[in-house]
């Protein structure tokens, strides 16, 4: 899947444009149904499926205080859409300057630098534009004029629940993972960057490759039974999410921590995406890091008969 920043990078000639767009953080059940559709209309008609997203929650720019807490990451984000069988997403930087656009502008400028679009797919809900002043009407409306189909696809539910990414997080905010990878049609997974941390894994005897979780929503603080893949080999993992009373230091910070079981290599700087499971314990307080020492081997044990 390519990955472009301008629509003009695709340089097709005459073939035309099937698009999907939307934020699509976690690119849930919902979402996968609107880029389906799209990959649908581009095999009918010849076309090339484009999934049209944006490198940061448009809130981050136009109400920085309501920003929430994305499911995703970026690179995680991309990787789900390209798993979908997309032909290639528009990451569009989403800054001051765009979001002054109106609706009207951004899809005329789509239109013109695409060169031509065959269909354009959304949620019925979808609003864009400044002041969220385009919807499916507009876009309906400029579709008879410059001469593309629109899809405004209604909200996937299970049992009256609509599926949506606020309602993933709710789920995953309470825990309830299985709720949540329900809705993503996918275990759910968080994934980021290993940062440098402190190395108390290492003289415990267990050496954690630490999570870059910034911006991210996560499950309540405890140990996990995890997996991931690193250079396509499976690892189990035992994660613990929290504030590590034992060792931390008088201004504790949240720590999300891995140790993948029979691994030894470097992982710094690396994307690390892990699955999460079974909830093993809530966060606790040990009166010794022996205390927290055996505790840990225990925790890995049952990772180990879990997995």
């Amino acid at each position: 899947m390519k990955v472009i920043h301008t629509a003009n990078e695709l340089r097709l000639g005459n073939r035309k444009i099937c698009l999907a767009i939307g934020f699509f953080d976690g690119v849930h059940l919902g979402h996968q149904q609107i880029i389906r559709q799209t990959i649908v209309d581009a095999r009918q008609h010849n076309s090339t499926t484009v999934v049209l997203t944006f490198d940061r929650h448009p809130n981050s720019v136009v109400a920085p205080g309501r920003v929430p807490p994305l499911i995703y990451s970026l690179p995680q984000k991309l990787r789900a859409i390209e798993s979908l069988g997309a032909d290639a997403v528009l990451l569009i930087q989403f800054d001051k300057k765009f979001s002054g656009q109106s609706g009207d502008e951004f899809i005329r400028g789509l239109a013109r630098d695409f060169g031509q679009i065959h269909s354009i797919c959304v949620g019925a809900d979808f609003v864009f534009g400044h002041k969220r002043s385009g919807d499916v009407a507009l876009l309906k409306k400029l579709g008879g004029e410059i001469g593309f189909l629109v899809h405004g696809l209604a909200a996937v539910s299970l049992d009256g629940e609509i599926f949506s990414s606020t309602r993933i997080r709710e789920m995953i905010r309470a825990g309830n993972l299985d709720a949540a990878s329900q809705m993503l049609g996918r275990s759910y997974a968080i994934s980021g960057k290993i940062v440098e941390g402190d190395k108390v894994g290492h003289t415990l005897g267990f050496p954690t490759a630490n999570l870059d979780t910034v911006n991210l929503i996560l499950p309540p603080n405890g140990v996990y039974a995890g997996r991931t893949i690193v250079k396509k080999q499976f690892y189990r993992v035992a994660l613990n999410i929290g504030f590590r009373p034992t060792v931390a230091a008088d201004k504790p910070q949240l720590c999300v921590e891995a140790y993948l079981l029979d691994f030894s290599g470097e992982l710094y700087g690396k994307e690390l995406e892990i699955e999460i499971g079974e909830k093993l314990r809530g966060e606790r307080k040990f009166n010794s890091t022996n205390e927290l020492r055996e505790q840990i081997s225990r925790d890995v044990f049952a990772v180990r008969k879990l997995a």
